[in-house]
């Protein structure tokens, strides 16, 4: 019972730390143009034809959703048609397919980007 008290504020550490040092490297990726003199219109970009970050998110977690769904059928006809046992035949199927479906949601968002 008391792993919640630590894992909770160690996943939410985690995700504090990941923002804090994409906010600072930003930062200072910044300053360093400013000292150099250099034009900081490279963040800012003029092309507007980027596709929009939900439709990424829906790609990726239909496709991650559709993987694990299917891991978990083909896992039920290993597990009975073929004997395997359910502790391994589960959890690598599952994982198996939902890491093909991530991949698939790389590629389809990648020709989204192209696309728009």
């Amino acid at each position: 019972m008391g792993s919640e008290v630590i894992i909770m504020p160690i996943i939410f550490g985690v995700i504090f730390g990941m923002f804090y040092l994409y906010i600072s490297a930003r930062n200072r990726e910044r300053l360093a143009l400013i000292e150099k003199g250099a034009d900081a219109s490279i963040f800012y970009s003029k092309k507007k034809s980027v596709t929009p970050i939900w439709k990424v998110i829906v790609i990726n977690l239909a496709l991650l959703l559709v993987g694990i769904g299917l891991g978990i059928f083909i896992a039920n006809l290993l597990s009975y048609n073929m004997g395997i046992d359910e502790d391994v035949a589960y959890p690598g199927t599952i994982f198996l397919l939902a890491g093909l479906g991530l991949f698939a949601g790389f590629f389809a968002t990648k020709r989204l980007n192209k696309d728009a």
